[in-house]
């Protein structure tokens, strides 16, 4: 078992969205197990998000449901959230990505896909950012880390509209970062590349020797690398740092 950074970091509780699976539960599990009590969010599957629970054992510290493809639902989530206990960091990770031609996509799918895209990435955690300001400013402080993504700082095809949603998240952040700074609230990103989740998975077995090609260490992401990165910057030695997005893609992509 970890030995926990502090027993200040024994009283911490942080907001996972998206936490029943890929990048989302290993940030969960991480966290716990350094020793951060976790609130664990789900959007469908209840039964994955309960192994979640078992998984992280006392260290979970309550399970919300929320559709964040309703932008209304990210306050409730939060205020939901923060009526069980104090909330000192929150992780906005719930993300969705669906490929779409710009040009080709019918009027009707492309409506659909830009409102599902920017509701979830976008519009859901700037209004939870929001409610966590709010609470952070109360009590002195606080730290956020928005899960942005390689295309947000770089063009893609078929991804137009999921990399305009990670943009503008990561230039929130950014610009979080410096009007809070005197609040004592820091504000963080990572932005992972090919990552071995599910929804990278899908449909990637014909292209997976090619993906390899374009990363000079050799692999994919594991989700638990993307964990460790959000463990540091959520963690007192990145104590100084705000408004910094760390890249995590095995040095395939420099900006």
């Amino acid at each position: 078992m970890r030995i926990c950074q502090s027993d200040a970091v024994r009283n911490r509780r942080v907001l996972v969205t998206g936490s029943s699976r890929g990048i989302g539960r290993a940030i969960a599990e991480r966290l716990a197990r350094d020793g951060w009590s976790v609130a664990l969010h789900y959007a469908e599957n209840r039964a994955e998000a309960e192994r979640v629970v078992a998984s992280i054992g006392p260290r979970s510290q309550g399970l919300y449901q929320a559709d964040l493809a309703n932008p209304a639902e990210a306050t409730r989530l939060f205020q939901a959230a923060l009526a069980d206990g104090p909330i000192h960091a929150l992780v906005n990770n719930a993300g969705v990505y669906r490929q779409m031609s710009f040009a080709d996509a019918g009027d009707g799918e492309f409506e659909a896909t830009l409102h599902k895209t920017f509701a979830v990435n976008f519009e859901s955690p700037m209004r939870l950012c929001r409610a966590a300001v709010k609470a952070f400013a109360a009590t002195g402080g606080g730290r956020i880390l928005n899960v942005a993504s390689r295309v947000g700082f770089r063009g893609e095809p078929g991804a137009a509209l999921y990399a305009a949603s990670k943009a503008a998240l990561i230039n929130l952040t950014r610009s979080l970062a410096v009007e809070l700074a005197p609040k004592n609230i820091q504000i963080f990103g990572i932005a992972p590349g090919w990552v071995d989740t599910a929804m990278s998975r899908d449909g990637m077995e014909e292209r997976l020797a090619a993906i390899l090609e374009t990363i000079p260490l050799g692999r994919m992401a594991s989700p638990a690398d993307c964990a460790a990165a959000s463990a540091f910057l959520l963690s007192d030695d990145a104590a100084y740092l705000s408004g910094v997005v760390i890249d995590i893609n095995g040095a395939s992509y420099f900006h």
